[in-house]
């Protein structure tokens, strides 16, 4: 079931289309990776669903209804920029951010006590925002925007500052969250996150939506048929095998092991291409090579730039 969706989205500011005719779908309980280059529209998308500004044109709904106002207590959003007052005392602030979202003091300092402990910043609970390190200050801000228990959290680029030690730790939290039914729309350069963490991602460069699916499928979408094989035996029998059919991108002889990079070509299949090399060579591994959402990311935008 679709917690969140967009339907056929429009944004123009002054001569500028930020948004063209975009829509999503994010199911329940999901990690949903909204990805894109600078200035695609992301951010705009984001300030839209929670109702910072509106759509020119197009809908988008919260549980199978059509958003309005009173539907921003159920949403969480960690902006990339980060805004804490820098005067105030974090707890004091932490409750004054909890309470807007409609929590009462107590259940908002219990609760944040709790994640103030888990993030291991208690003792900074009575210190000024100014006192704290960047890191620290997103481990707050972070813990303002979960403590509600929102239907729907919004990060944009949260790992941003982060150590790779408390990186790891916001990640999992975020499976955490996931996993105790949060639904999570996340926003992101890191490409590496995004293989880790989403589910399904959708891809706008230039305003426009330009891929949409599941994560795993996204990069299958993109692979391009290329094999890396590790064999014991004479690389020349296995060119001779080999034929026209298959081009050899690489290989490498040495006394550890010979490897072998091979594209196939006609839309040969895995097992004829195994067929052709086993009367040649023992085969000691064999993988294919699956893009990395970073590859798929570049050749998609460059695709989409070309049109």
């Amino acid at each position: 079931m679709e917690l969140f969706e967009a339907r056929n989205v429009n944004k123009v500011f002054a001569s500028t289309q930020a948004l063209t005719d975009v829509s999503i779908s994010v199911k329940e309980q999901s990690i949903f990776g909204l990805l894109g280059p600078n200035g695609a529209g992301k951010t705009t998308l984001i300030r839209i669903i929670n109702q910072i500004t509106a759509p020119d044109s197009g809908e988008i709904f919260l549980n199978g209804r059509k958003m309005n106002r009173t539907d921003i207590s159920h949403i969480g959003y960690l902006p990339e920029e980060r805004g804490l007052y820098k005067k105030m005392k974090i707890g004091e602030q932490a409750i004054y951010l909890a309470q807007l979202k409609g929590m009462s003091y107590r259940d908002a300092s219990n609760n944040l006590k709790k994640w103030f402990e888990k993030f291991d910043i208690m003792p900074w609970w009575n210190k000024k925002v100014e006192e704290l390190s960047k890191g620290m200050q997103q481990k707050v801000q972070f813990i303002t925007t979960v403590v509600h228990q929102p239907k729907l959290l919004i990060f944009d680029e949260p790992f941003s500052g982060f150590d790779p030690i408390n990186a790891n730790l916001l990640k999992k939290e975020i499976l955490n969250l996931k996993a105790e039914g949060a639904t999570i729309i996340f926003s992101t350069h890191n490409m590496g996150s995004v293989e880790e963490l989403c589910d399904h991602i959708a891809l706008i460069n230039k305003s426009k939506k330009i891929e949409d699916g599941p994560t795993d499928e996204i990069r299958m979408k993109y692979k391009t048929n290329i094999f890396d094989i590790k064999y014991r035996g004479e690389f020349r029998e296995i060119d001779l095998a080999l034929g026209t059919d298959y081009k050899i991108i690489s290989h490498d002889e040495s006394d550890k092991a010979n490897t072998l990079k091979v594209q196939y070509m006609n839309g040969k299949s895995n097992n004829e291409l195994l067929s052709s090399i086993m009367p040649a060579a023992e085969i000691l591994a064999f993988e294919e090579l699956i893009p990395s959402m970073n590859d798929v990311f570049i050749k998609a935008v460059e695709e989409s730039n070309k049109n």
